[in-house]
C-alpha cells in the first residue's frame, strides 16, 4: 500500500526542509490547514504536493469517507466487539434522529446530560452536601479512559475552576490515594467512582478504600458517593443508590468518554455551561471533518502527516510538546488514545500487518522539555518528529511577558529543527572564540545540528472550553483516520487483557496461598523475594 510513497520518499528524503521554503515563498500558507480559530501547520516537513496527492489518495483507497459516515450513523466499525462508535453522540445531544439497534439514542444521552448538570448545580451550589456542610473537594477514581480524559481536561481549564476542587486517583498503588485522601475532610469530599463495569480491580480496590476514610471520618456514602458505571447490580451493592449512578453505553470506549458522564469531575469543577461550550467545540470539529475536502481537512492532515512520518519514513516515535503549561498531561491522554487504538498487529480479517502500526506517542510540556530531552530531539542519532501546541494568548495578562517568552520558545524550536547548524557555521563560531586548528573542528563538531528534522505546529487563540473540545475531537479523528488506512480496528484494545489476567493468578501466590511451581524461573525468583522482603 505504501509502495509508491516509500518511492516519493526517496525522491524527497534528500531535500532541505529550508530549501522548500526558498523554492515555494507561500510553503506555509499552502502546507496549512485552517479551522475556525485554530492553525495547523505542517511545512516543516519533506511533505512536497506531490507526496500530499499521494496521501490523499490512500484516503480514497482506503474509503475514509464511508467509515467516517458509517461510525457517525451507528453503524459496527468496532468488527472484533460487534460495537458502534459513537462517542461523537456525546456531544450532539440534540441532533437528529440516530439509530441504535433500532431505538434513537439522543433522548437518552439529553436526560443523562440533564441529570448530571442537575447534580452539577446543585454540588456548585451547596443545595447537595455531605454531613460536614457543602463539598469543597471531589475526588474521582478510575483508571485509564476513565481517569486520563478527565484529568487532562480539568487541568486544562483551570482558569474556569469556580466548583469544588478536583483530585484524582487511579494508581493501585496505596501511596496514590493516600497522599490524596490525608489532606481532604472525609465529610466534605464528594467520591466519583468511574468504572463501566463497577469490577475494575484497581479502582474498585480504591473505590474500598475510600469508603472506609469516609465511613471513619463520620462521613456516609450514601450521601457521598457517585457511580459512573452502566452495572445497576454492582454499584447497589457498593452501596450506592440509584439517582446517583450515572450510565452510558458499550458504544462509548473508555478512552472516547469524556464527553459523557466520565466528564463529571470536569463539569462539577467548570460548571454546565462551560462543559457544554466544551461540547460543541469538539462538535464544530466533528462538523468540519464530515464536510471538508481531504486538503482543507485539519483531522486528516493531521492524520496524513502521522502516516508520512511512521509508516512512510520509518521514524518510530512521535513527541507532542504543548508549549502550554496547562496542557502538560496531554501527552499521556493521548499516549492512551493512540497508542491503545492503533497499537495492533493484526488487521480487520486477522492477517499480520506489512507494515507498522501506530507509533510511540510520548512528550512533556515546554519550555521544561527543552532543558531534558531536546538534545536527543536536535542532536541524536534517530530523527523524531515533533508535534508543537501553542495558545496565542495566555490567561495571565498580567503575565503577558512571560507568554511571549513562551511562544518565542516554541517557534524557535520548531526552526532550529528544521534550520539546525552547518559544520561551517560552528566553525565560525568557535573561530570567534579564539580556537584554531584541529582543536577548532574538534569544538566545532559538537556543535553542529543536523537539522531537517520535521515538525508540525497547532496553533489556537486561546485554551478555552471551546477550544479544547476542538483540540481533543482533532486528536480522536486523526486516531481514526490512521487507523482507517491501516485497515485495523481502532476501538478495541485486546492488548490490556492478559497481564490483567496474569496479575489475578499472581496474587494468591504472593500471599503464599497457592504453590509457584508452574511459574517461569525469573517469577519464582521475584515471588520469593517479595514474599521474603515484603515483611
Amino acid at each position: 500500500m505504501f509502495t509508491a510513497l516509500k518511492t516519493l520518499h526517496s525522491e524527497v528524503c534528500g531535500e532541505d526542509i529550508v530549501d522548500l521554503f526558498k523554492k515555494n515563498p507561500d510553503r506555509a500558507e499552502d502546507f496549512s490547514v485552517r479551522f475556525e480559530t485554530l492553525l495547523f501547520d505542517y511545512s516543516k516537513t519533506r511533505i512536497s504536493a506531490k507526496v500530499r496527492t499521494a496521501l490523499t489518495g490512500l484516503c480514497e483507497d482506503r474509503k475514509v469517507a464511508a467509515k467516517r459516515e458509517a461510525m457517525f450513523e451507528g453503524g459496527q466499525i468496532n468488527e472484533t466487539e460487534q460495537r458502534a462508535v459513537l462517542h461523537t453522540a456525546l456531544r450532539d445531544p440534540d441532533g437528529p434522529e440516530l439509530l441504535v439497534d433500532g431505538e434513537d439514542i439522543r433522548a437518552p444521552l439529553r436526560q443523562t446530560l440533564e441529570r448530571m448538570e442537575k447534580l452539577a448545580a446543585d454540588v456548585r451550589s451547596g443545595v447537595m452536601q455531605g454531613p460536614g456542610g457543602a463539598f469543597t473537594d471531589v475526588v474521582n477514581i478510575g483508571i485509564g479512559g476513565s481517569d486520563l480524559g478527565p484529568v487532562m481536561a480539568t487541568l486544562a481549564l483551570a482558569p474556569y475552576h469556580d466548583g469544588p476542587r478536583c483530585q484524582f486517583v487511579s494508581n493501585v498503588d496505596g501511596a496514590h490515594i493516600h497522599d490524596i485522601l490525608q489532606r481532604l475532610d472525609p465529610q466534605t469530599t464528594l467520591v466519583i467512582v468511574a468504572s463501566k463495569t463497577f469490577t475494575t480491580i484497581e479502582t474498585m480496590t480504591n473505590a474500598a478504600t475510600a469508603r472506609r476514610w469516609v465511613e471513619a471520618g463520620g462521613g456516609d456514602p450514601a450521601q457521598q458517593f457517585l457511580a459512573l458505571s452502566t452495572s445497576e447490580e454492582e454499584t447497589a451493592a457498593f452501596g450506592i443508590p440509584r439517582k446517583h449512578v450515572f450510565g452510558f453505553e458499550d458504544w462509548v470506549g473508555g478512552r472516547y468518554s469524556v464527553w459523557g458522564p466520565i466528564g463529571l469531575s470536569l463539569m462539577l469543577a467548570v460548571g454546565p455551561e462551560n462543559f457544554r461550550a466544551f461540547l460543541a467545540g469538539a462538535k464544530a470539529m466533528d462538523d468540519h471533518f464530515r464536510s471538508a475536502p481531504w486538503q482543507q481537512n485539519m483531522p486528516v492532515m493531521l492524520a496524513l502527516t502521522g502516516i508520512w512520518h511512521r509508516q512512510v519514513c520509518s521514524h518510530p516515535t512521535r513527541a507532542v510538546l504543548p508549549y502550554d503549561q496547562r496542557l502538560r498531561r496531554l501527552p499521556a491522554y493521548l499516549q492512551q488514545l493512540e497508542m491503545e487504538s492503533n497499537g495492533k498487529m493484526v488487521a480487520m480479517d486477522g492477517t499480520v500487518l506489512p507494515y507498522p502500526s501506530g507509533p510511540v506517542v510520548w512528550g512533556e510540556p515546554g519550555t521544561n522539555g527543552q532543558h531534558a530531552f531536546y538534545q536527543l530531539l536536535h542532536q541524536g542519532t534517530s530523527v523524531i518528529p515533533a508535534e508543537f501546541l501553542v495558545a496565542a494568548q495566555g490567561h495571565e495578562p498580567e503575565l503577558a511577558h512571560h507568554h511571549k517568552l513562551l511562544v518565542a520558545n516554541c517557534l524557535a524550536q520548531s526552526e532550529a529543527l528544521m534550520r539546525g547548524r552547518s559544520l561551517e557555521e560552528a566553525c565560525a563560531l568557535m573561530r570567534a572564540k579564539g580556537y584554531e586548528g584541529a582543536e577548532l573542528e574538534r569544538q566545532a563538531r559538537h556543535r553542529v545540528f543536523p537539522g531537517n528534522r520535521p515538525s508540525t505546529t497547532l496553533v489556537y487563540p486561546k485554551l478555552t472550553p471551546y477550544v479544547l473540545g476542538q483540540i481533543i475531537a482533532l486528536y480522536e479523528h486523526r486516531v481514526f483516520v490512521e487507523g482507517v488506512i491501516l485497515g485495523i480496528n481502532s476501538f478495541d484494545q485486546w492488548g490490556v487483557e492478559l497481564g490483567k489476567e496474569l496479575a489475578n493468578t499472581l496474587a494468591p501466590l504472593l500471599a503464599g496461598e497457592k504453590s509457584a511451581d508452574g511459574k517461569d524461573g525469573s517469577t519464582r525468583a521475584l515471588l520469593d523475594y517479595v514474599r521474603s522482603a515484603g515483611g
